[in-house]
């Protein structure tokens, strides 16, 4: 056939038989042509604006050897569809950036096998209310959209690739709809799809959009979109956001390698995932937003985030599902934040997470059921007033601490096991409450259930089991317990609930002191003097240092705490006469093992300060790394800041204080803490005392590899663990403290007892004794409930048969 030339082949029913015929230009062979005629165009550049209005076939040359045939017009639309028409095989090249290289607006026709590559407003522009179907067709525009649908129009877009777009990579623009099969679009300089305006709707079957300068995914103004088997990947921006009402169900897809988040919804917008994976996210992996909208994630998987952000993010009343979901390797799995905000997390596993698992605050609420949490570093955390919900049939195991409650949160958490978590099972503070009910804590390496600043929290029918701190550690009247059980005393079903009898705190708004020290009770206070010191009312220090002579052992800590406060006073002295004093820094480092009285004497010690006038008030915060590392940039120095202003004009107490800078620290935020508090220690070195404790040869690594915080600190005072008679001393005086004797023989038992306990690293040195003493009571009120009428004798004495049984 003739280059550059036109051969149409006339078909209609009307002539007797087929017959041809040769034009010059296409828009000759068009005004002859008549539904059902074929327009082949030989290979050659035509420098026309073509409308087809028939039922015609128009194609160029078949085999790519013979040649292009080009519409290449030097302004307007290179070609319009108004009929249903097939085109195939075409070149389409535009260079009128105010209108599309090729506008369908009319009919139902077929384009296949275009090749569009142009610099118009778009490559192909559907509307009027045509119903086209385009196949195998590929479109470059550098300046704008790749494909366009809007005005009523409806279309089919089969095996299509969007090869580069300045704007959208695909457009529709309500009321119309689109379908998309396994088509492809990269290389956009916005949303690889946007779809906007009330009736606009997708549906899109294996199709990839990926290499996008912008959002992967765009929706608003109540578009809605359906997408089976795509993948978003690559993207500039966020990977999927929805706006404004608009409504996506993304099924068996893969959102991947996004910097920002990888979905993104907000303004009363719904999601539904089903069998999605997504990954690679910068950010969120989903965020929800605003009342009304709401995500719905069934059988998908969220994981490998690239930033320290949460994995899943619910704020602002907005509401989320995820039910046989897995999210694993990520910064925090779950943030719920905000009153009216809601998740429900169900069937699902949540795995290696660094900070926490589920997150709830500022009101929020979540509901947990039947899932698993394995090696995060808080299972479940509820941290402040009306923050809530209920955690049921859950299994934490591998975590830092397994739930934290603080500041008035009240969740309920039913028939859960946390197992091996490295610090406490349940720790509860600053005015947390919960209800917990058939819980089980075991293998802890720190506490089972840890509850502070006379939390009132509810346990009912809990159990906890080989906890290296203690199975129950809190204050006296704090939690209300209800047939709970620890193998850490007696026989089971006994109130295990440890008691104290020295000074406690009675406002822990002013005076957090509530934690039960893991070490030997204090005595019973002097005639006249009441059991309890309100932070802030100084003490004699002669009363103070009376009391610190009273407790059993600690010779060694008694010298070097007397030493300290003798330089103290002395230079207190000095200045006062006008002469110079020796500074002496007050801020100490405790080392031993638990339950050797380093809280006890940290918390006489801040009242000795305040008798002296060193410090205003003399009180003691007690915290640990959960208490100041936060889960997320910035949040820790906050968290830092917060307790040490608690401790102003007190005394600020560190437990494990080498848990903020673990062996392995990473990208762990524990680091922060440290800066945090050194600039806080050196810009305020007179509000606050600090006291860092912990194990011994954890405590010298910590200080060795952290020059900067051992330089602050004056002294290290060694507390050693306590001896067989010394654990019988404090026997010897609980018993006197709650009215007991110990008869004939008991005492030669304890010794024995003690002497033969294995001192690993579950002993519990003066927490041992103290669960000695209740364990004895408890089997003594075993014994003698079974006597009709007993004697005061046998109501106080205590034999060498009510000895429990050596672990």
């Amino acid at each position: 056939m003739t280059k550059g030339s036109v051969q149409v082949t006339h078909s209609g029913t009307a002539r007797w038989r087929r017959r041809t015929a040769v034009y010059g230009t296409v828009t000759e062979a068009l005004a002859a042509a008549e539904d059902g005629d074929v327009l082949t165009l030989g290979p050659g550049t035509y420098r026309e604006n073509l409308v087809v209005e028939n039922a015609v076939t128009l194609r160029g040359p078949g085999e790519a050897r013979d040649g292009e045939a080009r519409i290449a017009p030097i302004d307007g639309v290179p070609l319009t569809v108004r009929g249903s028409a097939t085109i195939a095989h075409l070149r389409v090249e535009g260079q009128d950036t105010g209108v599309p290289a090729v506008l369908i607006e009319g009919g139902t026709p077929e384009l296949f096998s275009l090749q569009v590559h142009t610099a118009s407003a778009a490559g192909i522009e559907v509307r009027g209310g045509a119903r086209p179907t385009v196949r195998g067709c590929a479109v470059s525009n550098a300046t704008g959209t790749g494909i366009s649908v809007g005005d009523a129009a409806g279309a089919l877009f089969e095996e299509c690739r969007v090869m580069e777009s300045g704007q959208p990579g695909i457009t529709v623009r309500g009321p119309a709809h689109l379908r998309l099969e396994r088509c492809r679009v990269s290389r956009s300089g916005g949303a690889g799809l946007s779809v906007t305006g009330d009736g606009s709707a997708v549906d899109a079957v294996e199709c990839a959009i990926q290499d996008i300068n912008g959002t992967g995914v765009r929706l608003a103004d109540r578009a809605t979109a359906h997408l089976t088997d795509c993948r978003v990947s690559d993207t500039t921006g966020d990977g999927v956001t929805l706006d404004s009402e608009a409504v996506l169900t993304l099924t068996d897809s893969t959102v991947s390698d996004v910097p920002e988040n990888a979905l993104d919804l907000r303004s009363r917008s719904v999601l539904t995932l089903v069998r999605t994976t997504v990954s690679g996210f910068g950010r969120n992996g989903m965020s929800v937003w605003d009342p009304g909208t709401h995500a719905d994630a069934h059988d998908c998987e969220i994981h490998q985030s690239a930033g320290d952000y949460p994995a899943v993010w619910v704020s602002d009343g907005a509401t989320a599902v995820l039910e046989s979901c897995r999210v694993h390797h990520v910064a925090d799995a779950l943030f719920v934040l905000d009153a009216g905000s809601r998740a429900d997390v169900v069937e699902s596993r949540i795995e290696d997470v660094r900070g926490s698992a589920v997150s709830v605050s500022d009101g929020a609420t979540a509901r947990i059921e039947a899932s698993r949490i394995h090696r995060v570093g808080t299972g479940a955390w509820f941290r402040d007033a009306g923050s809530g919900g209920s955690v049921t049939g859950c299994a934490i195991d591998q975590a830092r601490t397994g739930f934290i409650i603080t500041k008035d949160a009240d969740p309920e958490v039913v028939d859960c096991t946390v197992t091996a978590p490295s610090e406490a099972g349940f720790y509860v503070s600053a005015g947390g409450r919960g209800r917990f009910t058939r819980c089980r804590v075991s293998d802890s390496g720190g506490y089972g259930f840890h509850i502070i600043d006379g939390c009132r929290s509810e346990l009912n029918r809990c159990r906890t089991e080989r906890c290296a701190r203690g199975g129950y550690v809190f204050a006296e009247d704090s939690p209300v317990l209800t047939d709970c059980h620890s193998d850490d005393t007696g026989a089971p079903g006994a109130d295990i609930r440890l008691k104290t009898a020295g000074p406690k705190a009675t406002d822990t708004a002013t005076a957090p002191t509530a934690r039960v020290p893991a070490s030997a009770p204090a005595p019973t206070p002097a005639p006249g003097k009441p059991a309890s010191q309100v932070a802030g009312e100084s003490r004699p220090a002669d009363e103070v240092l009376a009391e610190l002579e009273e407790l059993v052992g600690l010779h060694t800590v008694k010298r070097e705490v007397r030493a300290l406060i003798d330089m103290i006073e002395v230079g207190r002295r000095r200045r006062q006469a006008g002469l110079k004093a020796a500074s002496a820094r007050r801020h100490l480092v405790f080392t031993g093992s638990p339950g050797t009285g380093k809280t006890t004497v940290a918390r006489l010690y801040g009242q000795i300060l305040a008798s002296l006038g060193v410090l205003e008030r003399g009180h003691l915060v007690e915290v640990s790394r959960v208490d100041l590392v936060g889960e997320h940039i910035g949040s820790t120095a906050i968290r830092t800041q917060e307790a040490f202003e608690r401790a102003r004009g007190g005394v600020l107490f560190i437990d494990e204080a080498y848990a903020l800078s673990p062996e392995d620290a990473g990208r762990d935020f524990g680091r922060e803490a440290i800066d945090t508090l050194v600039k806080l220690m050196e810009d305020h070195r007179d509000a606050v005392v600090v006291i860092v404790a912990g194990y011994t040869a954890e405590m010298e690594r910590f200080l060795a590899v952290n020059p900067g915080v051992a330089s602050r600190f004056s002294r290290t005072i060694t507390f050693g663990d306590y001896s067989p008679e010394e654990l019988l001393s404090i026997v010897d005086q609980q018993a006197r403290e709650h009215e007991y004797d110990l008869g004939e023989g008991t005492r030669e038992g304890l010794l024995k007892y003690f002497t033969g306990m294995d001192r690993g690293p579950s002993f519990g040195n003066g927490r041992t004794a103290r669960q000695t003493f209740e364990a004895m009571v408890e089997r003594h009120a075993g014994r003698v409930a079974r006597v009709v009428d007993p004697s005061t004798e046998e109501l106080t004495l205590l034999h060498p048969e009510d000895l429990p049984a050596l672990p």
